[in-house]
C-alpha cells in the first residue's frame, strides 16, 4: 500500500460553486480528499466523485464541525488539511505545505494558515478579518474538533507552528449568502441561550439587544479599524453587532410561543 503524507479532508453541503476550486487547488499535493457531505441536493458530490474523492453521505448537522470531523476522523494520511469549500491554496502555500510535511519532525504537529477574506467584492485588511489565523494542517490523530461551537478552533495535542502564506477565503459570492448563514448562525446562538436557560428580565435583554450590538460594531469599525474597509467595513461590523438582537429576539420568541425544535428543523432547509 502506497503510503498517504497527506488526506485533505472537507464537509460540504451544497458547494457546487466553490468546491471545484477549492479541490483544484490542493489536487497535485494531496494523496487522498474525504468529503463528508450532508445530503446536498445540488450537484456537490458529483464534483467531488471528479476529484476521486472518498465520499460519505450522512444529513447536514447545524454544528457543521461534526461534519468535518467525520471527514478528519476517516483521514488515513500521516497529515490532515481541513479545508471549507469555500477556501483556497494558493500555490505559494501549497509548496510551503509540501516542504513542511516533507520535514516536519519535532515538538511541531499543527500549524496555524492564515485567512484572506472577500466580502462584498474587497479583500479584507482590517475589521479583525486578516490574519484572520486558523489551524488547517496538523499531524493525524494530534488534532480534534470540540463540535460544540461554530467559530471554535481545532484543539491541538503538541506545539503549534505558523505558516507563512495565506490562503484564501470566500464565504459570502454574495450578500444573500451572508445573510442566510448569519440567520443560521443567529439562530445557534439562540438556542445556546435556550440550553442556558438565559432570563428574560430588562439587563439580559439590554445586554444582547443594545450593549453587544453596539460594542461589537464599535471594536470591528473603530478599535480594529475596519472603517479603512470602506463601506463593505461597514456592512460587516454592522450585521456582526445586529448578530446578538437577532439571536436574542429569536430566543425570545422560542420562549414565549414554546418553541420546541431543534437547530436542524430551523433555518437548514
Amino acid at each position: 500500500m502506497n503510503r498517504i503524507n497527506l488526506s485533505v479532508a472537507i464537509a460540504t453541503y451544497n458547494e457546487e460553486k466553490t468546491l471545484g476550486d477549492c479541490l483544484n487547488s490542493v489536487k497535485r499535493l494531496a494523496d487522498e480528499i474525504v468529503v463528508v457531505d450532508g445530503s446536498s441536493t445540488d450537484k456537490t458530490v458529483e464534483v467531488a466523485k471528479s476529484f476521486g474523492a472518498k465520499i460519505i453521505i450522512t444529513d447536514n448537522k447545524p454544528i457543521f464541525h461534526i461534519n468535518k470531523q467525520l471527514a478528519i476522523d476517516e483521514g488515513k494520511g500521516e497529515w490532515i488539511l481541513q479545508l471549507d469549500a469555500d477556501e483556497i491554496i494558493p500555490p505559494e502555500l501549497l509548496e510551503e505545505i509540501r516542504k513542511t510535511i516533507e520535514s516536519g519532525e519535532g515538538e511541531i504537529v499543527a500549524y496555524w494558515i492564515k485567512r484572506k477574506k472577500m466580502f462584498l467584492g474587497k479583500w479584507m485588511k482590517k475589521g479583525g478579518q486578516y490574519p484572520d489565523p486558523v489551524i488547517r494542517l496538523f499531524k493525524n490523530g494530534k488534532g480534534r474538533l470540540p463540535c460544540k461551537s461554530v467559530h471554535e478552533q481545532i484543539a491541538v495535542e503538541g506545539g503549534v507552528g505558523e505558516l507563512k502564506n495565506p490562503m484564501i477565503h470566500l464565504p459570502t459570492p454574495d450578500f444573500s449568502v451572508y445573510i442566510t448563514k448569519d440567520n443560521r448562525y443567529s439562530t445557534l446562538t439562540a438556542f445556546e441561550m435556550k440550553k442556558n436557560n438565559l432570563s428574560l428580565n430588562f439587563f439580559p435583554a439590554l445586554s444582547n439587544l443594545l450593549l453587544k450590538p453596539f460594542l461589537t460594531f464599535f471594536s470591528i469599525y473603530f478599535r480594529h479599524f475596519g472603517f479603512l474597509d470602506g463601506f463593505p467595513g461597514f456592512v460587516f461590523a454592522f450585521y456582526s453587532g445586529l448578530h446578538h438582537f437577532s439571536a436574542y429576539v429569536k430566543y425570545w420568541e422560542m420562549v414565549k410561543e414554546k418553541i420546541d425544535s431543534k437547530p436542524s428543523e430551523r433555518d437548514w432547509v
